[in-house]
């Protein structure tokens, strides 16, 4: 990616870095369990988490018995996953830094690979999928989630606004039908998939990227003044002046290498 947009999410992450991990929507869920399904059934020896986060992810796959690698772009993120990982006994987990479209390692080194709402951050999609989908071995498996990029046009639009005023390294959320491009693109085969929502908790999503109290108040003028029809589409609760929460869809897919 350039180096500006990954300076950007380097600063933007690194100081929130400890938000993350203690944000209850990244370390649960029904879509963290739909991978894990997934991957109780594959039984993989070689996990690679790819923009691990906070680690949720790579800790879930550590205990299902993987030798895990959690790789991110931002080294104070590495830093605070490893000691939460320690902290939960996960402590033989590899972690290292770079960029997801210059992954460092071999071709087809992993059974299975994750990359758990990371991937609206990537500047270039298709070059960091096929990245990605390199590392899984033949045989092996591409677990991906991220924010279901909306059908209609308007809703797209207003999400997409609402999420860059919030967080300055989103980039935009792909539809299913691009997903599935993007992996076959790679060379991978989708072969389950499925769709779940996840609720925002307005304060708490807000306060993560560290919002001044003016650009959250002017977020909220956008919203309150937004078509009905768009805050619907993403269940937008309203008390007054005041946003409670609203819902992401998540899309997930496991995606197969010949």
């Amino acid at each position: 990616m350039s180096s500006e947009h990954a300076e950007r999410i380097q600063a933007h992450f690194g100081a929130s870095a400890a938000a993350y991990v203690t944000s209850v929507g990244h370390a649960g869920g029904d879509d963290l369990e739909r991978l894990l399904a997934w991957g109780r059934a594959l039984a993989p020896h070689r996990v690679l988490d790819v923009a691990t986060g906070g680690g949720h992810t790579a800790l879930a796959f550590a205990h299902l018995g993987a030798r895990v690698t959690a790789f991110d772009l931002t080294e104070p993120m590495l830093r605070t996953a490893r000691g939460f990982l320690a902290s939960r006994g996960a402590g033989d987990v590899r972690f290292v830094a770079g960029d997801v479209e210059a992954l460092p390692f071999r071709a087809g080194t992993y059974d299975v690979v994750t990359c758990r709402i990371a991937a609206h951050h990537f500047a270039n999609i298709g070059a960091a999928v096929r990245q990605i989908a390199g590392t899984v071995r033949p045989g092996g498996s591409l677990l991906v989630q991220d924010i279901l990029g909306h059908d209609d046009t308007a809703a797209a639009a207003f999400i997409t606004e609402v999420e860059r005023r919030r967080d300055p390294t989103h980039v935009r959320a792909y539809r299913a039908v691009e997903w599935k491009a993007f992996l076959r693109g790679a060379g991978l085969t989708v072969i389950d998939e499925a769709e779940v929502r996840k609720g925002r908790p307005w304060d708490d999503w807000t306060a993560r990227t560290r919002m001044t109290p003016d650009a959250k108040a002017a977020l909220e003028r956008f919203v309150r003044e937004a078509p009905p029809a768009c805050r619907e589409a993403f269940e937008f609760r309203l008390d007054g002046d005041r946003v409670e929460s609203f819902s992401d869809r998540m899309i997930l897919l496991r995606a197969d290498r010949d």
